[in-house]
């Protein structure tokens, strides 16, 4: 750990998690198991589509109209790919 350009806390991983923190509570779907899991998929996908610069209800709106063609390019569907 001797890389100057590290940070010395995780101020920013506590920031993209306190919304779902706040949130779960409120989450009704959030009492069972599969929609813990559902709930954690998609706070993923948006984080992720944030931290990509992408805006998350856009980037979610395109990969589920990719998704539904007979062939869909996943690759270009990363956030990190995505154009």
């Amino acid at each position: 750990v001797d890389d100057g350009r590290l940070s010395i806390d995780n101020n920013r991983a506590e920031r993209a998690v306190k919304p779902f923190v706040i949130g779960r509570k409120n989450w009704l779907f959030s009492q069972t198991a599969n929609g813990a899991h559902a709930s954690a998929t998609l706070y993923s996908i948006v984080e992720t589509a944030k931290i990509n610069g992408l805006i998350p209800f856009d980037y979610i709106m395109v990969c589920l109209d990719e998704l539904c063609k007979p062939e869909p390019n996943i690759d270009s569907l990363l956030p990190w790919n995505f154009k």
